[in-house]
């Protein structure tokens, strides 16, 4: 063999050895790093996605004081990896379960719309109509709509093997098995049995794990609340999500054990507070340990910090029923109070009474929606309509001195009768002189005056003045609000009713209109500020959860400018002013640090009980601003069933006490990336 072939062979094994290594190499790299996790799930019995909950975002008053935030507490869940197959072993566990939790008197999750009364019969719960429908569906247990309750439960303890049992027991299994097949309860979806569980207990149930099979206990976030009294209409509560709303949204991400808000701005700013969801994978090995890791992290919602201040809402609250439980009336104390920033349409308190405590609603919700006197559930500041009585008549004011119908120096002769059309109309108040000015008509509340008014301007002239102050318009706050009514030939129409030429006078005291407390309160601010409507709203802004963006901010929005001459908003204001100082209002406002303007007014209603007896009664009104000479804020306060307006004063005094001493000056939110102590 020559020395080139020798030397050809040589290069040639090497050339096959480095192939080798390189292969072995790309082998070993396509095991390890590209194929590991095959591999990894090869080693795995099993492997399953769920999801972590996101905890809400906070809400905060103007100040950053806390008005809604999150604590952790433990959820008693069912792993359906775990849980019992047998239709025999499931109710055996989930009734021993039931037992131990009613033994250590706390809740279980029990929605069943059926109720066993005395002598094992059954029965719809009251107020449960679209859950008794979904029961009944195709879906579910697929029976006809006049499907009895005895009709619903035969079904179920067909459906889930509950003979056995008696009719009490047989319907609390059901209750939870019912709940788990309406919830889908299966590997990727969990079934909730106990929210908010004593850890005491959580370790009961822990101790006997080897029999409750598939019962395990979650860390999950609950709403808090600095005070549970503050604002509840406003704030809103949260709760499980219906089958309606999951429907709804299920396309937007939500599962059906998520929770969302309910109602105020809970449910108004869901898309905001909800936050984002994470996921987590657990794989179980084949020698049965598991393992877990988090794909995604979940992400807080949003912080919400709002316009009210917290202390302010508290003196509101407190002095509109204490002032209201003060006063003999005919019939249950209840009322409205809104204060607003006149120069911005933020609302810095807004009370309802009578009201509720966020903290215990749920525990009190059933005695809170059968009373059906007080209704303590209802925002009477937005959504209650009343006919506002003399508080009306800056309107017609400002509409007559607008249109040259009358001026500073108009004098309208009052007797106590105004005729009009062959038919007197009463003005009942006490004058310090039979001859009228506008400022002295608003000071005493003169009825003729402004019944003349009302025959000269009309109906139509009138509203469109009032469409100006915003009245019986929205005003752009966040939540649900009532429109209201503007009297015209329309409206009459409306109700079937004739419209008659004296309604014209009549709508100038305030009969035949409907308008919100809220839409009162922004009336006076109107005029307080010189004619400028702004929108209303209770979002301060909104940052993100670690205050590093800001996703909102809501700056003053004008939604529209009246125009109105600066002398005539000058004679109104002086016609309110005087009512606070030498008017009806002088012995309420005569201390103040500031100086006061204001209306009151009376209007006559109808109430009816629900026992169905139907009273007479007076609705009093109070609307104001102060400071007099540059005003900083405005009120509307509602008292039902109040005979005399200035039973309301005190209630305007404590506002103002409050707002304008220095302990009580209203701050500012905190500045972005500013920590909240």
């Amino acid at each position: 063999m020559d020395r080139q072939t020798s030397r050809r062979r040589v290069i040639a094994l090497i050339c096959v050895f480095g192939i080798i290594v390189l292969l072995f190499f790309c082998t070993l790299f396509k095991i390890q790093i590209i194929d590991a996790p095959l591999y990894a799930k090869a080693g795995s019995i099993s492997s399953r996605l769920s999801v972590i909950p996101a905890s809400r975002g906070e809400i905060l008053d103007r100040n950053g004081n806390p008005l809604v935030t999150n604590r952790q507490g433990n959820s008693v869940v069912f792993d359906a990896t775990a849980f019992p197959t047998s239709d025999s072993e499931r109710n055996a566990l989930i009734y021993s379960l039931i037992q131990l939790f009613e033994i250590n008197k706390e809740e279980w999750t029990d929605n069943l719309p059926i109720l066993c009364g005395a002598g094992g019969k059954y029965v719809f719960e009251e107020d449960r109509e679209y859950d008794i429908s979904v029961m009944k569906g195709r879906d579910l247990l697929d029976l006809n709509e006049y499907a009895t309750a005895q009709n619903c439960m035969d079904a179920l303890i067909d459906m889930f093997d509950l003979g056995e049992y008696n009719p009490v027991d047989a319907r609390k299994i059901a209750s939870v098995r019912y709940e788990m097949k309406r919830l889908a309860f299966s590997v990727s979806y969990p079934y909730t049995f106990a929210e908010d569980v004593s850890t005491k207990l959580v370790a009961k149930i822990k101790e006997n794990s080897a029999y409750y099979k598939g019962v395990t206990a979650q860390i999950v976030s609950y709403r808090e609340y600095a005070d549970g009294t503050i604002a509840p209409h406003v704030l809103g509560v949260v709760g499980a999500i219906s089958a309606e709303e999951y429907a709804a949204r299920k396309d937007e991400g939500y599962g059906m054990n998520d929770m969302i808000g309910k109602s105020g701005l809970e449910s108004a700013e869901e898309e905001y507070l909800k936050g984002k969801d994470g996921v987590r994978q657990i794989s179980t090995n084949a020698d049965g340990t598991r393992k877990s890791s988090i794909l995604e992290p979940p992400k807080q919602g949003n912080t919400i910090i709002t316009t009210i201040d917290a202390h302010l809402q508290k003196v509101v609250q407190d002095s509109l029923a204490d002032t209201l439980n003060s006063i003999s009336k005919p019939i249950p104390s209840a009322g409205a109070a809104v204060v607003l920033k006149v120069n911005t349409g933020e609302v810095l308190a807004c009370a309802t009474y009578p009201s509720y405590d966020n903290a215990t609603y749920t525990e009190d919700y059933d005695k809170l929606a059968k009373n059906r006197d007080g209704l303590p559930l209802f925002n009477r500041a937005l959504l209650s309509t009343y006919e506002p009585g003399s508080t009306i008549k800056m309107s017609v004011a400002l509409a007559a001195l607008e249109e040259g119908v009358i001026d500073e120096d108009t004098r309208v002769y009052c007797s106590g009768t105004y005729r009009y059309l062959e038919q007197d109309f009463k003005c009942e108040q006490a004058h310090s002189t039979s001859y009228q000015s506008v400022v002295t008509a608003l000071c005493e509340s003169c009825n003729s005056f402004f019944y003349d008014c009302g025959k000269n301007l009309g109906y139509a002239k009138i509203n469109e003045y009032r469409t100006m102050l915003g009245l019986a318009q929205k005003t752009g706050i966040e939540l649900g609000e009532s429109i209201g009514v503007m009297d015209s030939p329309e409206y009459r129409a409306s109700l079937n009713q004739p419209w008659y030429a004296g309604y014209n006078i009549q709508t100038a005291i305030g009969q035949g209109n409907l308008f919100t407390p809220i839409q009162l309160a922004n009336y006076c601010a109107i005029i307080a500020n010189g004619g400028t409507r702004y929108r209303l709203h209770f979002i301060k802004s909104i940052k993100s959860y670690d205050y590093t963006e800001t996703v909102l901010e809501n700056v003053p929005e004008v939604l529209g400018k009246a125009g109105f001459l600066e002398k005539n908003l000058d004679l109104v204001r002086l016609g309110m002013y005087r009512f606070c100082t030498v008017g009806y209002g002088t012995k309420y406002f005569y201390d103040l640090p500031v100086n006061v303007a204001g209306k009151t007014g009376t209007s006559q209603a109808v109430w009816t009980g629900s026992d169905g007896r139907s009273l007479r009664v007076n609705n009093a009104f109070f609307v104001s601003f102060a400071p007099y000479e540059d005003p900083e804020i405005a009120l509307c306060l509602v008292g039902e069933g109040v005979s005399t307006s200035t039973s309301l004063l005190p209630i305007a005094t404590d506002i103002y006490n409050y707002y304008f001493t220095t302990d009580g000056v209203v701050g500012n939110a905190p500045a972005e990336n500013e920590l909240i102590g």
